[in-house]
């Protein structure tokens, strides 16, 4: 790489975003860190007594242990492998991992075996309704407890600034609710336009086909959507991209 990569990243502010800007650092790139979510608990724990507990989270699974509650005799599962560990490290047993770290996936995954269940989903105010319908379409009763919100910060938005002036290389997207609130605040900025200019000349990456989704059906064009639904999977795919269109 001749010259640094700038690489926009909208991890919350917090141990994942300084990991984020570690990685991104040790792979040669600058990272523009911009954090586009905040949370704010909303002081609710999972329902006790379901046949299964959905935690969608490592937020979520921090807020249920710290209020002091147990999965119990639930099988427990997870979306994917960051949320698993920090389950098993509050003392948990994770039962169920998809192979694909999405909604869909956990409900491909669950689908024989949660009919006439009932089970219980943990999550934020943004989850989506792809595992709620999917579970009940199988059989089961669900309910779902909001455990937090995810507001924008107000100190939000360096990056949009960045994307209009033409000042990055790469974005790194880890949900819909990044995109929508990058959006949001570009168009607060009466900047929408120039913002999405902005982005079309860089290199996009998300993580899953959901966020491509997103930002595709607001004009961003995607380069990147790694296999493996993990931010270090994300950077290093989004750093590889961006790296080679430099030269001296």
């Amino acid at each position: 790489m001749s010259r640094e990569v700038r690489v926009a990243v909208f991890r919350p502010d917090d141990e994942r975003l300084e990991s984020a800007v570690e990685l991104l650092e040790s792979l040669g790139a600058e990272p523009v860190p911009d954090p586009m979510l905040a949370v704010e608990p909303t002081g609710a724990t999972p329902e006790s007594g379901s046949d299964y507990v959905i935690l969608t989270s490592k937020t979520g699974v921090e807020l249920a242990a710290e209020a002091g509650w147990t999965p119990g005799d639930a099988t427990l599962a997870t979306i994917g492998p960051a949320t698993a560990e920090v389950a098993r490290e509050v003392g948990w047993t994770v039962d169920v991992v998809p192979e694909e770290y999405t909604s869909a996936g956990l409900v491909e995954t669950l689908r024989e075996a949660v009919g006439g269940a009932t089970v219980e989903v943990a999550r934020s105010d943004h989850g989506s309704d792809v595992l709620l319908d999917g579970l009940r379409e199988a059989g089961a009763e669900v309910n779902e407890t909001v455990l937090y919100e995810l507001v924008t910060p107000p100190e939000a938005g360096k990056s949009v600034d960045r994307a209009v002036a033409g000042e990055l290389e790469a974005a790194a997207f880890t949900s819909s609710l990044t995109v929508e609130n990058f959006l949001d605040l570009a168009a607060e900025r009466g900047e929408r336009e120039a913002a999405i200019a902005g982005l079309n000349d860089a290199v996009v990456g998300v993580i899953g086909d959901p966020t491509r989704e997103t930002a595709e059906s607001h004009g961003i064009d995607v380069d990147v959507v790694p296999d493996e639904a993990t931010f270090d999977a994300l950077a290093t795919a989004v750093v590889e991209a961006a790296a080679p269109t430099y030269h001296d």
